[in-house]
């Protein structure tokens, strides 16, 4: 999801009056680090995007308790290290909407204890009874946003508008562009543009897509989460396949280049904090959860690292700017054209297929 390791180092200076105001008090926090049981370390399995060393450092610095971060790049991969019990260190984890359900059916996630919690009600609506997790009973919302492309409108001078684009202009963007290493996204995107939906369930239209994108593949620099964000801004690229926090974040490095979300709609994905069954320190995994449920410290995450927050008491301590951005907050008009990514069970495995045939060689 660039090296995001700064943060905002005002957030330490956050006090316990202004929290108090907010409904906290540092001690509502610290409580926890000092419960029985509970340990120094918390190991948190996230996004690139969310490993911040200054917002790690307050929180150390406020709790006693230590956060450390292993980062994955998709959430197959993250799922795929729990399953093989590569995860028994992690107290927190970070997947995205669609796997929460997943890792619900296979028993992964604890429950969490609402009464726990500081401040649940501050979410959005759409927010509070999720239908990947319904009352979120086993998530708390993080952050949310959508999938689409950042170009470079210097050199594009016929911007995107919609998934069809990239066939249009194959030949222009051949060896410039680059798509998601996101099995569901990539062949979701391309469904969408075919006039069906992002969780097809039908095989021949699973394939449909397969057919299209291998007809795109030549012209495909790389298919990577990551990698993209150094060539774009170098200008190796003209367009890449994105997330809008990262979008975001590059625009205002380099304001040529620009965020749009295809017209024809696309996925609304929303990540998210959850505590495994194998958490080593729950404890310490409901003071991290307490600390970014904060109204001043969730504004303060999504301003600085370009986040749409789901906090509606954060968003409201949000400039008038950046409340304003269409990018980071989309109007309804564009939300109710996108769709959540959901777990679709067996089918899975012809997706995956289609996907191995047209990463590999």
């Amino acid at each position: 999801m660039t090296n995001r390791r700064k943060f905002l180092k005002s957030i330490a200076a956050v006090s316990s009056l202004s929290l108090a105001s907010c409904g906290w008090r540092l001690g509502d926090v610290r409580a926890y680090s000092a419960t029985k049981g509970s340990s120094d370390q918390l190991f948190v399995y996230t996004w690139d995007i969310y490993t911040d060393e200054e917002l790690f450092k307050t929180f150390n610095a406020q709790t006693g308790i230590k956060p450390q971060a292993d980062v994955f790049d998709s959430n197959e991969t993250m799922l795929s290290k729990l399953q093989a019990g590569g995860g028994g260190a992690y107290s927190v984890i970070n997947p995205s909407d669609y796997m929460v359900r997943k890792m619900v059916n296979l028993g992964l996630l604890t429950e969490l204890n609402h009464q726990r919690l500081i401040g649940l009600d501050n979410f959005f609506p759409r927010f509070q009874n999720p239908t990947y997790d319904p009352n979120n009973r086993h998530s708390i919302p993080f952050n949310w946003g959508t999938t689409g492309f950042i170009y470079n409108s210097e050199k594009l001078k016929n911007p995107p508008e919609d998934w069809d684009y990239l066939w249009q202009n194959q030949e222009q963007l051949s060896k410039r562009m680059t798509l998601l290493n996101d099995i569901r996204e990539v062949m979701g995107g391309t469904l969408r543009m075919l006039g069906y939906s992002y969780n097809s369930k039908d095989e021949k239209e699973i394939k449909q897509a397969y057919e299209k994108l291998k007809v795109l593949k030549p012209s495909v620099a790389a298919f990577t989460t990551d990698a993209w964000r150094n060539q774009i801004l170098a200008g190796d690229l003209l367009l890449a396949m994105c997330v809008s926090s990262d979008a975001v974040k590059l625009s205002k490095e380099n304001p040529k280049l620009k965020y749009v979300i295809p017209k024809s709609g696309t996925s609304l994905w929303t990540d998210t904090i959850v505590i495994p069954k194998t958490a080593p320190n729950v404890e310490g995994a409901y003071a991290w959860i307490n600390w970014i449920l904060q109204p001043g410290v969730a504004a303060k995450t999504s301003q600085r690292l370009n986040l749409s927050t789901p906090n509606r008491a954060a968003f409201e301590q949000l400039p008038k700017k950046v409340q304003n951005n269409s990018s980071l907050f989309p109007p309804e008009s564009i939300l109710n054209k996108c769709e959540r990514i959901a777990p679709l069970g067996q089918i899975e495995e012809v997706y995956e297929r289609y996907w191995t045939e047209l990463t590999s060689g």
